[in-house]
């Protein structure tokens, strides 16, 4: 069994070239503190934390690796800066309700919503709630229609939640993509899995399917339960070890694909019922455990 810490676990595909550009010696935020020896580098820890409430993500991470006073102040997690951020980004609909309940940071809820479901990287006939989080697939018949997370990876160890809101109707595939996976086609048809690009999991008839292909049910047991609406699955990328696992509640219940490329790979899912809504929250890093 595993859970999951609030630290991304491993450079995403998008975030090499921003982290190069964060540690830069000419950026701003280093020219002002000097290093940590300059006059910002020795402002108090309460003053910091006032300037640091009026800023954005983006900078936040700058300014985090400017020197070891400023990140230490940023270490903590639930402190005002990143409680006054995540209210200001956030909506009331995703601080209020259950979805983010098993991230207990500010600044891990605020991982999540960056990592979320792309409303830019999805079929036509879906689109991405007002909470950030939840996908709402349109009733159009004879189609099969996918999203792709905000952010792949291409190596660490990463874990997100997902669960349905809704029927699953005949295919409800859970699973990985890359960039050239398309997310829409004809018919009621496992659209993750149907190419080389994608591997998912069927969760009406338990079949794992890749490049067209059944690679057998899963989980591998006698009587495997079926999914039931509302149920958090877990899933699990190890780019180290190239694997793809699955948790439901807190049973593991295996590794589905193992010898995945390298390559970035991005969390997706794949729907066909009309109105039927899909959920994911990205947890960071996994803890075995």
């Amino acid at each position: 069994m595993s859970g999951a810490a609030g630290g991304g676990g491993g450079s995403s595909c998008l975030g090499a070239a921003a982290a190069a550009s964060c540690s830069s010696a000419g950026s701003p935020y280093a020219a002002a503190a000097g290093g940590g020896a300059g006059v910002a580098g020795r402002l108090p820890a309460r003053v910091l934390e006032h300037i640091f409430c009026y800023l954005e993500l983006s900078d936040l991470m700058r300014c985090s690796l400017v020197c070891w006073h400023w990140s230490n102040i940023l270490a903590d997690e639930n402190s005002e800066v990143w409680r006054s951020l995540c209210s200001r980004t956030l909506s009331e609909e995703a601080l209020r309700s259950d979805i983010l309940c098993n991230l207990p940071t500010y600044k891990g809820k605020l991982k999540a919503y960056q990592h979320g479901l792309s409303s830019h990287d999805c079929s036509r006939n879906v689109y991405v709630k007002k909470n950030g989080f939840t996908l709402h697939r349109n009733p159009i018949a004879q189609s099969t229609d996918g999203a792709r997370g905000k952010i792949g990876f291409s190596e660490g160890r990463h874990a997100w939640e997902i669960w349905w809101e809704g029927p699953l109707g005949t295919v409800a595939v859970i699973g990985i993509a890359t960039k050239r996976a398309s997310m829409q086609c004809q018919g009621y048809v496992a659209l993750l899995g149907s190419d080389d690009q994608s591997w998912g999991w069927n969760l009406v008839d338990n079949n794992l399917l890749h490049n067209g292909e059944v690679n057998g049910n899963f989980p591998q047991c006698n009587n495997a339960p079926k999914y039931q609406i509302g149920e958090r699955i877990r899933v699990i990328l190890d780019m180290d070890d190239k694997t793809l696992a699955f948790e439901r509640g807190f049973e593991f219940l295996g590794v589905a694909f193992r010898g995945l490329p390298k390559a970035c790979l991005f969390p997706a899912v794949s729907a066909v019922y009309g109105n039927t809504e899909v959920t994911m929250v990205y947890l960071g890093k996994p803890l075995d455990g």
